[in-house]
């Protein structure tokens, strides 16, 4: 029996997918930089921060395994931040001090390719963006508490170094509603790309 037991173990098939995980990745989100963006807070081009900082969560459920394809429900929340110091030259305000926000939370369908060891997955999902662009020293004006619809959609990856524990990334684009209002028009279609990296627990 003991000189049975390793190669019997050795042909245990990988576990499977799931049957939940949870990710936590930090993000560098790309923020545009658009001339009607910039009208729509009265606000010019050059004020727009642009590359920040950011968090990506989200939770899954693998619910069916068909084929080669594992299906699975959840949501993500995506929450990103950048601001831009005020910068003069003399007495003329080349950029002015402004904080920009973005926050977004979907329901997610994902497929998945691998095992439990280790898989790949594309996904997505439809729900509601917050996106605040303010001037240092001013409070938030209408645009910014609209709720634009958003989809996501991207993929990513998952590796268990350990049982529960994974190293995993994520690339994502974010295709968001143009806005209804602003000073002069309101935001404008936006495709925003977000990348990030970090674990996942399973």
């Amino acid at each position: 029996m003991l000189a049975t037991s390793p190669h019997a173990s050795a042909q245990d098939p990988p576990p499977r997918i799931g049957p939940f995980v949870i990710d936590a990745h930090g993000t560098i989100p790309n923020f545009p930089s658009d001339p009607q963006l910039a009208d729509s807070r009265s606000l010019s081009v050059a004020d727009l921060p642009g590359v920040g900082l950011g968090l990506h969560t989200g939770a899954h459920v693998y619910v069916l395994r068909w084929k080669a394809v594992t299906f699975g429900l959840g949501g993500e929340l995506t929450m990103a931040r950048v601001h831009s110091s005020r910068l003069e030259s003399g007495d003329q305000v080349i950029r002015r001090g402004v904080t920009e926000r973005l926050i977004h939370i979907a329901p997610q369908l994902s497929l998945n390719f691998g095992d439990g060891n280790g898989w790949s997955y594309i996904s997505g999902g439809i729900g509601p963006t917050k996106w605040s662009i303010v001037p240092d020293g001013q409070p938030s004006a209408p645009p910014d508490e609209e709720r634009l619809r958003t989809i996501n959609y991207g993929a990513g990856a998952r590796w268990f170094a350990k049982r529960h524990v994974a190293f995993s990334f994520d690339v994502r684009f974010y295709a968001i509603d143009p806005g209804t209002v602003g000073v002069v028009a309101g935001s404008p279609r936006t495709t925003m790309f977000i990348a990030g990296a970090g674990v996942s627990l399973k």
